[in-house]
């Protein structure tokens, strides 16, 4: 079961790569970068799975070899909300980015910032 959802995160990362070099849309490009946050979240939870595993408390009943890793999920929850917080930063980033320039494509960008220059 766990190995379906290995397939899915790299099919979602390539996606997210595929949205990356395929937009110019720079709004665009921070969105795949989100989708690629979220495939190689999905990856390390998967990690961590263990079927049929108990919680990491111990006890005398509980086996230890049956106990569920915390640490991917710790850090996942970690990377979601450092994820969220630079979605946010580029995001407004990016609106500061659209009022000065007018657009969000990087070639118009650059023109403009060749004749102002």
């Amino acid at each position: 079961m766990s190995n379906i959802i290995y397939y899915v995160s790299f099919i979602i990362l390539g996606i997210g790569i595929y949205g990356i070099v395929s937009q110019k849309n720079l709004f665009k490009q921070l969105i795949s970068l989100s989708i690629i946050d979220t495939a190689v979240n999905i990856f390390i939870v998967a990690l961590g799975y263990v079927e049929w595993g108990e919680a990491p408390i111990y006890s005398a009943i509980t086996p230890v070899a049956n106990f569920v890793d915390p640490l991917p999920q710790a850090l996942v929850l970690t990377a979601i909300v450092i994820g969220v917080g630079t979605l946010a930063l580029g995001s407004i980033l990016l609106v500061h980015i659209n009022e000065k320039y007018g657009s969000l494509d990087p070639d118009e960008i650059r023109d403009i910032r060749e004749v102002v220059e």
